[in-house]
């Protein structure tokens, strides 16, 4: 008798199971609630969004744009915590160690590399990408720029937020012919010796300085292979050299390096060099515009080399402590109606990976008549010379190397 107790008190419990609550959540840690469900959460709530707050356009966007309108939308508080996205990784994976599920950050900024370490430190939630209804009506799902992110298969656990091209900017009243090739550039830095310099490859357009010369110096599309060694190391030779030989021409003569992209561009700014660089063939318009960088500032890409152009996302932490807010603010992020203010060269500028092909007629030529401005390249121009990214691993490679080859290099 007591032995088929047992046995009915174990049917009862896998029962009770089966049966639980409909708030629980699934091996991703989020919400298996519906979409109205999780919207309803979300409202009344506050949600930290953590990113790198080095672009003061991209900071008024969210402040002065993305959070009205999703207090107006939604109900939700947007809190932008402006912090290095290494740091960020940083506090994660310190709370991951200390068994923290409840953290402070619902939602980051990431890609490449940092995406990369994310994911296989299990410092993010997901899954989710499939639970957002702007990203399965307005977004080609099936893409491959949505499918990898810097060789790193993403798998849902970050959502498509810009995409970008990487360009030269320059003072036009300065410099009158701009450089079309990579020779070109070094005929510039040699003519014009201390008016041209990069930024230290710790930062991610000093490291995309050199991911050009990489594909400078390579015959295939680095884009569809993985990080290899031994090809890194030949390609790393002739950049070396390369680097090395430019050292006497740059800005005060190669014996240090701006620490970031805003240090070069406060040199741009201030005309002790004649151009600068960066991700966002569309970032010099607002700064234009606030008096930061000179009026006639124009843009230019390496015809020989290319363009890098990547998408960048956002996604969950592990311990967001309001993920149902996190998917509606991601969700409102990914919307036209945020899209559209974010392709304006008001604030950011940048383009959008929405599908245009899946708007409705008025919101497609809302985006298609959307003046970029003076600086920005014609996009037949970008199209023709868009290359991929590489395997994140190039990128620490990069940061590693350049250091003992090139920075401590007499």
């Amino acid at each position: 008798m007591k032995k088929w107790l047992a046995i009915i008190s174990v049917i009862s419990l896998l029962l009770v199971s089966a049966c639980g609550p409909s708030n629980a959540t699934d091996s991703g840690g989020l919400p298996e609630e519906d979409w109205e469900t999780i919207t309803s959460k979300a409202e009344g709530t506050k949600v930290n969004l953590f990113m790198w707050g080095g672009d003061d356009g991209i900071n008024r966007y969210i402040d002065d744009v993305v959070a009205p309108m999703l207090k107006e939308k939604n109900n939700i508080e947007l809190n932008r915590v402006p912090l290095d996205t290494q740091e960020i990784l940083q506090k994660l994976q310190t709370e991951k160690r200390a068994g923290k599920d409840k953290g402070t950050i619902d939602i980051v900024w990431i890609n490449g590399e940092n995406f990369k370490n994310a994911k296989e430190n299990d410092l993010l939630a997901g899954p989710f990408t499939g639970k957002l209804p702007n990203f399965i009506k307005y977004y080609d799902t099936e893409s491959h720029a949505f499918q990898y992110d810097f060789g790193t298969e993403i798998e849902g656990y970050e959502a498509p937020w810009g995409k970008v091209q990487f360009v030269f900017f320059y003072n036009s009243e300065k410099v009158k012919n701009p450089p079309s090739s990579y020779d070109e550039l070094k005929a510039f830095m040699k003519e014009h010796p201390g008016k041209f310099t990069y930024p230290n490859p710790a930062d991610f357009t000093g490291n995309a300085f050199l991911r050009h010369l990489l594909y400078a110096k390579s015959d295939s599309d680095l884009a569809q292979s993985s990080f290899n060694e031994g090809t890194a190391e030949k390609m790393g030779e002739e950049i070396w050299k390369e680097l090395n030989e430019m050292k006497p021409f740059l800005w005060r003569e190669g014996e240090t390096y701006p620490a970031t992209l805003t240090d070069l561009d406060k040199l741009y700014s201030q005309e002790e060099v004649w151009m600068t660089m960066g991700y966002n063939e569309a970032r010099a318009e607002h700064l234009i515009k606030d008096g930061v960088f000179p009026e006639n500032t124009k843009s230019f890409i390496l015809n020989d080399v290319g363009s890098i152009g990547n998408t960048h996302f956002l996604a969950i932490p592990f311990n967001s402590p309001n993920k149902e807010g996190a998917l509606v603010t991601i969700n409102e992020l990914l919307s036209p109606e945020a899209q559209y203010e974010k392709v304006k060269p008001d604030y950011w500028g940048e383009s959008s990976p929405i599908s245009y092909e899946k708007l409705d007629e008025k919101w497609r030529d809302k985006f298609m008549s959307v003046d970029r401005g003076g600086s920005v390249l014609e996009a037949s121009v970008l199209e023709e010379t868009y290359r991929g990214e590489l395997d994140a691993n190039y990128v620490e490679w990069l940061k590693e190397n350049w250091i003992r080859e090139v920075a401590e290099s007499q």
